[in-house]
């Protein structure tokens, strides 16, 4: 059995509380089993199997602690179940608005902006507030559920992406010339002027890192705690078509018109991985937060399932036209918009579906922004006439852990989890394919010193096969040959010039001009 104990009141002893059983973890324990371990029976090597007995005993108490976890959960994601002879794509918003309880409800709503469109948006990490931002220059951020107002601005400058930063304070925006920071009232706090001519914005929160890529074709990382530019790295494929980045290792993914996708890290000055993902450009990508599967859209009306462990594509969708935005959602529904339509497929990593979870298409618009809050039922979607939030059930993680992300965390909370988030920055060298080779360590060769060498061993040998072949041999004498002749042609030709030019053989001297001449 387990227990939880609990600290009751001074000079009291400890409660214990029977939780759960061990035959419920023992039964849930089952959903976690990953295949069969290696028989320890049949191994001789004895340093292998002390390592795969404690690699197993590892594996075992993760499967416990997940079950137990599971069983400890108190709330539960739920879906659309549609009865038989229905589809869950044919519910409308307005169906399920008025099936939902009144707080639900609430969550769909629109705001009409036909003037400054096309909007992005961008939810915050802990899905409680929501930034906005129109090509045309309006800027604002709120909180979506109450509705309160952060900030409304207005750059007078066109707008490109935008992005949130370490918390709800702080907003990056990048506009038609350079990328520029704003605090939570609205306030000019930094002009990025090495960030020329920005498309695409992200940030890394684990490493404080604020990555652009624009019309030059660089891709850039710059530090926001320092203030300082780390390192841009120059793709040399033009200006990328689309940007994410994976939330397992912090490495950044750009789409390109040739229809590759690169994955970089600020440590190399290459691609790490380069891969030939669609005939045309890559118009879309997204990123699950288990970092294993990459979602792709292209103008060859394609969108491709890749396992990016392998890198090898898994599935393949066809859509009638090529995809504009992806987002993926905590629980891994895929949203996909072409136009003014908008697709979520459910299980698309699984197995190939034969028709989306849901779909809604908003008239007369087309759709520029795409992102899922986390811990909700909500896609946010941004287009030419505004911002539409839609109620997917089933999209947020019913479960949230309070010390990593709280969507309901209050100022003192916030203020102390910027100072942990700043003592527990990851530097940007770490960021690698592998993130778990960091903790390994490096077998370094022990170098001897020249004195205990023996002569045998400093003796070095260089073995040239083929240069003492009969045909190397003939050349090398006919080359001896030739080079003799050509040196007597060479000096009777130049007797011959000093001959006509009345040069003496000899060298002249200053007692040459009282010798004897000849008439």
């Amino acid at each position: 059995h387990y227990y939880i104990t609990n600290n009751l009141s001074m000079g009291r002893k400890r409660k214990k509380t029977n939780v759960v059983d061990a035959s419920e973890i023992k039964k849930v324990s089952k959903n976690f089993v990953r295949g069969e371990g290696p028989d320890l029976k049949t191994i001789q090597d004895k340093k292998l199997k002390r390592e795969l007995i404690v690699r197993e005993k590892h594996n075992a108490q993760a499967i416990r602690a997940a079950a137990f976890n599971q069983l400890l959960l108190p709330e539960e994601r739920g879906c659309l179940e549609a009865d038989d002879g229905e589809r869950t794509l044919k519910f409308k918003q307005t169906d399920i608005v008025k099936h939902v309880d009144i707080g639900s409800a609430r969550k769909h709503f629109s705001l009409s902006l036909p003037h400054h469109g096309p909007y992005r948006c961008a939810y915050s990490r802990n899905g409680r507030k929501l930034l906005i931002g129109g090509g045309k220059g309006h800027i604002a951020t709120f909180d979506w559920q109450s509705g309160q107002l952060g900030c409304e601005f207005h750059v007078k400058e066109t707008v490109k992406d935008i992005a949130w930063l370490h918390n709800r304070d702080y907003i990056a925006v990048a506009q038609k010339k350079y990328a520029y920071i704003y605090d939570g009232q609205g306030t000019e706090l930094h002009r990025l002027k090495n960030h020329v001519n920005p498309v695409h914005l992200e940030y890394l929160p684990y490493h404080w890192l604020l990555v652009s890529t624009g019309a030059t074709g660089y891709l850039k990382y710059h530090d926001v705690s320092i203030g300082k530019l780390i390192v841009e790295l120059k793709t040399r494929l033009g200006q990328p078509h689309s940007m994410t980045q994976n939330p397992w290792n912090a490495i950044v993914h750009l789409g390109h018109s040739n229809g590759t996708v690169t994955m970089w890290s600020p440590s190399m000055k290459e691609p790490l991985v380069k891969m030939l993902c669609h005939h045309g450009p890559v118009t879309a990508l997204a990123i699950d937060n288990a970092g294993r599967h990459m979602v792709t859209c292209g103008l060859d009306k394609q969108m491709k399932v890749w396992d990016v462990r392998t890198y090898k594509e898994s599935l393949s969708y066809y859509t009638h036209r090529p995809g504009s935005n992806l987002s993926i959602s905590q629980t891994g529904l895929v949203a996909v918009t072409f136009g003014g339509q908008v697709q979520v497929w459910k299980d698309a990593f699984k197995t190939k579906q034969k028709a989306p979870y849901m779909t809604h298409l908003v008239e007369g618009a087309t759709i520029e922004g795409l992102d899922f809050a986390n811990f909700e039922d909500v896609l946010g979607l941004g287009h030419s006439k505004g911002f539409t939030s839609l109620l997917i059930p089933g999209a947020g993680e019913a479960n949230y852990d309070a010390l990593e992300l709280n969507p309901f965390e209050s100022k003192r909370q916030k203020q102390e989890n910027e100072v942990k988030m700043l003592l527990n920055k990851i530097q940007p060298e770490l960021i690698t394919l592998d993130h778990g080779s960091i903790h390994q360590m490096k077998e370094e060769v022990e170098e001897k010193p020249l004195d205990s060498l023996n002569h045998k061993e400093l003796i070095l040998k260089f073995k040239m096969k083929g240069k003492n072949s009969a045909k190397r041999r003939f050349h090398r004498r006919e080359k001896h040959i030739h080079d003799e002749k050509r040196q007597k042609v060479r000096t009777a030709l130049e007797k011959v010039k000093n001959e006509k030019e009345g040069i003496p053989e000899e060298p002249r001297t200053m007692l040459d001009r009282f010798k004897y001449k000849e008439a």
